[in-house]
């Protein structure tokens, strides 16, 4: 999506609990998918409808680590398609990062990093 974004809030609807990751995940997406799910869960970001996306960004996310470590067991050599195949997926994963607030600058789209009790007279609040 190009262009200005619009501000993520909270959802009404959003997920209390982190689903377990879905079985047919490679194990570099398991592993993203249990890093990011509390994150999204305490921002209060995720839906049932957006845990495909969410797979979709995990998936991504393995893809270039499994090709990376290919690349790192064949002495450094990557084949020009897995090198394109690794940038396509690196790509949608900054995508949809970018969607679910995992990067700085979506994550101060949706102010997550003000402390929910934040004090009216701290000089350092912004």
């Amino acid at each position: 999506m190009r262009g200005i974004k619009p501000a993520l809030t909270p959802d009404t609807d959003a997920l209390t609990k982190a689903p377990t990751a879905p079985k047919y995940l490679s194990a570099h997406a398991k592993a993203e998918w249990k890093r990011i799910m509390p994150q999204l869960i305490a921002r209060r970001i995720i839906t049932k409808a957006d845990l495909a996306g969410v797979e979709s960004y995990c998936i991504s996310v393995g893809i270039v680590r499994q090709i990376e470590e290919e690349r790192a067991a064949a002495g450094g050599h990557i084949d020009v398609k897995l090198f394109g195949v690794m940038n396509r997926a690196a790509q949608t994963a900054r995508q949809f990062a970018s969607e679910y607030g995992l990067t700085p600058t979506s994550r101060a789209r949706i102010g997550s990093n003000a402390p929910e009790d934040a004090d009216d007279d701290d000089p350092l609040a912004v």
